[in-house]
């Protein structure tokens, strides 16, 4: 038997800890003298803390090691315990990795020497054959379904770009939707084409529009939203219509943010 000192050098666990599991009932010493009250601890144990350490280094808290240690001989319930907390812990990386994004933009932005300013101009976007697509997605963030959908059902009829090649999104609801929002994808194509189950060919009409060009990430949008449309009415103009967003540059030609080139539509009269 080892006394608890020479079983926590061994283990590498502090005899406090030690201490807290018997507490808890995670790992009970093997032997308690009755008239000291000392600790005994036996070698086959070791193994036991071992799983213990490592299934606290996974995430798991205590209370969860409890049960977990119950079943550790079930494979199959190990495994799901398993496959569950590597879910979560996946939600937390990208969650912390979209934190880490607006972080470092936030700081690129308070490093800029010069204002942060948005140039805003009137032009005249022309009548255009496109392929379209309709449709609700569950949130803005899902945009890209509605790309991969438009790109799975034109792929067999080999579009010819339009030159310039227009690809846009165009947001038909009146107000900021938490959920189920309603948007019209377009990419200007050379030709004629029929339709498919779910895409539209359709020439587009000529819309004037107050646009403005940016350059990174989309976080700033919001921001440049709100310069357009405090343009739009200090200039003495009128929103004619739905906003849309001319992607020029976007995550289907590179994984870069600051590389993006978005351009900001605003059909105005």
């Amino acid at each position: 038997m080892l006394k608890i000192g020479e079983f926590s050098k061994l283990s590498r666990v502090s005899v406090r800890m030690l201490r807290h599991y018997d507490e808890i009932g995670l790992l009970k010493p093997a032997e308690i003298d009755e008239l000291t009250g000392y600790r005994y601890y036996s070698p086959e144990q070791l193994p036991v803390l071992g799983r213990i350490t490592a299934l606290k280094d996974m995430g798991f808290q205590l209370a969860e090691i409890v049960r977990i240690l119950e079943i550790y001989e079930d494979r199959a319930a190990l495994d799901d315990y398993l496959m569950k907390r590597q879910l979560a812990v996946e939600a937390l990386s990208r969650t912390a990795e979209h934190q880490m994004r607006l972080l470092e933009t936030a700081r690129k932005r308070l490093r800029k020497e010069q204002d942060m300013s948005y140039d805003v101009s009137i032009k005249t976007i022309p009548e255009r054959y496109a392929a379209t697509l309709h449709m609700t997605i569950p949130r803005y963030e899902e945009e890209g379904m509605v790309w991969k959908i438009l790109r799975e059902e034109t792929d067999p009829l080999h579009l010819i770009p339009a030159d310039p090649c227009l690809v846009a999104a165009e947001y038909l609801d009146d107000e900021y939707r938490e959920e189920d929002v309603e948007l019209v994808a377009w990419k200007t194509v050379k030709g004629e084409y029929p339709d498919t189950e779910h895409v539209k060919f359709r020439t587009l009409p000529a819309v004037k529009v107050a646009s403005c060009m940016v350059k990174g990430g989309y976080e700033q949008m919001p921001d440049v939203y709100g310069a357009v449309i405090a343009w739009v009415n200090a200039n003495g103009y009128e929103c004619a219509g739905p906003m849309f967003n001319i992607y020029h540059v976007s995550p289907h030609e590179t994984q870069d943010p600051d590389e993006f080139v978005t351009e900001v539509c605003y059909p105005v009269k």
